[in-house]
């Protein structure tokens, strides 16, 4: 028997909300990405109020507990809002730079961080908690909190029931024997799915990705909406009639799908066809309470935090010395080699990536 799934539900609802509230939509930058401002021109002191309101995706899940540790700690009146996914969340900072939606900002990732500094909707602060080990994901403008990687699972009992042995790298994908065997989710509309055709554009080069996605068609891949219908509706290894050994999800998978009679999960990351995301916290540009913003993403970055985000957003935390769940440290190993593409590629080409990997995969 498979113990509960608890990242998968909760990621699955995640999801369903996120697929439900708006699609990844983002033109390509026009201009240079702004500079972060020196030092010599942060004299302005930052605004305060008795009042926060923290902006998250649809995914942020700290418990009431750490919620009322923060608020008693900083004296504020805290509100969280939730816009949706990260593309959702970055385009609603957009619409309303006018009038902030709120101090505090968590749930911009690396896929969409580029054009929440084009459109000047952050204010770069440097938080003094940042650990040391971080340093892999300094960003100019943004704070990093934590981190996990995007990558197709495979289901192991159904490979060794075949005789058929597990894929490993993107190229393996295409081939006849596991025709018709993998589910991803839309990239228009679902957040690991723009992550994937980002590290499909990351191993294959813009000339080649096409091609690649191209390959995977042919050989029977199925799309589907979002992530909770690839991997409830379609894996044979999480739902009722799932007919798909293999599907787009997270490293952090394999340590939700443990036989509890083996102890042995029942999944395996390909860790050859993963894409990095890191998740960032920032300051609104506008923000009525920049300090207490401020002491928000310190808090973002405090033990207590830290320690809880593998349970509880099922993402690695930026400090390197948290004590992960054992089930993580044997079954949830990230990749040491993930596929990167750079923020400003990303940025630039985002819109257009997706437009041809619709005509080409959907059209």
């Amino acid at each position: 028997m498979v113990r509960p799934t608890r990242k998968l539900i909760g990621v699955a609802l995640a999801m369903l909300a996120l697929g439900a509230c708006s699609q990844p939509a983002a033109g390509p930058a026009t201009t240079p990405s702004p500079s972060a401002p020196s030092s010599s021109q942060e004299t302005a002191p930052a605004t305060s109020s008795d009042e926060l309101v923290v902006v998250t995706h649809g995914s942020f899940n700290l418990t009431d507990e750490l919620k009322a540790d923060f608020a008693e700690e900083s004296g504020l009146d805290v509100t969280y809002v939730s816009p949706g996914s990260s593309g959702a969340l970055v385009n609603q900072l957009v619409l309303t730079k006018d009038s902030p939606l709120g101090d505090v900002v968590f749930g911009i990732d690396n896929t969409f961080s580029g054009r929440a500094v084009d459109e000047e909707v952050i204010t770069p602060y440097e938080s003094p908690a940042l650990p040391d080990a971080s340093e892999q994901f300094d960003h100019e403008w943004l704070v990093p909190i934590d981190f996990s990687d995007v990558c197709i699972n495979a289901d192991l009992a159904w490979f060794e029931e075949q005789g058929l042995a597990v894929p490993t790298t993107l190229d393996d994908l295409t081939k006849p024997e596991y025709a018709d065997l993998l589910v991803v989710s839309n990239p228009a509309s679902s957040s690991p799915g723009l992550a994937f055709l980002i590290a499909t554009v990351g191993a294959y080069g813009e000339d080649g990705y096409l091609d690649y996605w191209a390959r995977l068609r042919d050989n029977g891949m199925d799309v589907v909406p979002d992530w909770s219908d690839a991997y409830y509706a379609e894996f044979t290894a999480a739902g009722e009639g799932g007919t798909r050994p293999l599907v787009l999800s997270y490293a952090t998978s394999p340590a939700f799908t443990i036989d509890e009679e083996t102890e042995e999960s029942t999944t395996v990351a390909l860790l050859g066809t993963c894409f990095r995301q890191v998740e960032y916290a920032g300051v609104i540009e506008g923000a009525e309470n920049e300090a207490g913003a401020q002491a928000f993403i310190d808090f973002l970055l405090s033990d207590e935090v830290q320690s809880a985000i593998p349970e509880l957003m099922y993402m690695y935390p930026v400090a390197t010395d948290v004590d992960l769940p054992a089930e993580w440290v044997e079954f949830a190993p990230l990749s040491t080699a993930p596929i990167v593409v750079d923020e400003e590629t990303i940025d630039a080409q985002r819109s257009t990536w997706i437009e041809q990997w619709t005509a080409t995969v959907l059209g």
